[in-house]
């Protein structure tokens, strides 16, 4: 058993309600990665089918970073660390979700990141990742931060989540589609074929 499989099971052990729901924590991690993904948290679907970026976002995900299936889930150079590793529970308002329990990332991030040595960029997604890892770097809003990206590498890629509900977003900031996202395709893709 690697260091990762070892805090795979300790993050059981330290979440007995969810083990008990026969929940498993929602990361893929491996040894081997080169590039590290950075979410949010699991929604209901995805942690009850255990299954990782397998619906639409996924696929954007995937077509943004330019890679096939096979080589975002079975080469284990990408790997996926969510803010939070079990579904939060939907918010009071029935709006979505409650956000993602900060004390997960403080507590199991770095022991993680710090079994991945040929890890070459981490790819923050949405609002809680960008803040979390950005903290007093992140520009005004998130919308700026992944506009000024530059800023930000050659550790992190700030983007916003592929959700097809951040649509509307992209519509409104075309720079996006015309400027980021070859950058963003460029370097995943450079880091993968070295």
């Amino acid at each position: 058993m690697n260091a990762i499989e070892k805090i795979i099971n300790q993050i059981k052990i330290d979440h007995p309600l969810e083990t008990k729901k026969g929940w498993e924590p929602i990361l893929r991690v491996y040894p081997e990665t080169k590039i590290l993904i950075i979410g949010q948290a699991p929604g209901v679907v995805t942690q009850e089918k255990n299954e990782v970026f397998l619906d639409k976002s996924g696929d954007r995900l995937r077509e943004w970073m330019g890679v096939d299936k096979t080589r975002f889930y079975d080469s284990k150079e990408i790997s996926i660390l969510p803010m939070d590793f079990y579904f939060p529970g939907k918010a009071k308002s029935g709006s979505g979700d409650l956000p993602p329990n900060k004390n997960i990332a403080k507590k199991y991030h770095p022991a993680i990141i710090k079994e991945m040595p040929s890890l070459e960029l981490i790819i923050l997604l949405g609002a809680y990742a960008n803040k979390y890892y950005l903290n007093e770097h992140m520009e005004r809003n998130l919308t700026e931060t992944v506009r000024n990206y530059q800023n930000c590498l050659p550790k992190y890629f700030p983007l916003v989540h592929p959700s097809p509900l951040n649509q509307r977003w992209e519509a409104k900031n075309p720079w996006f589609q015309s400027e980021v996202l070859p950058a963003f395709k460029k370097l995943v893709l450079d880091i993968l074929n070295k």
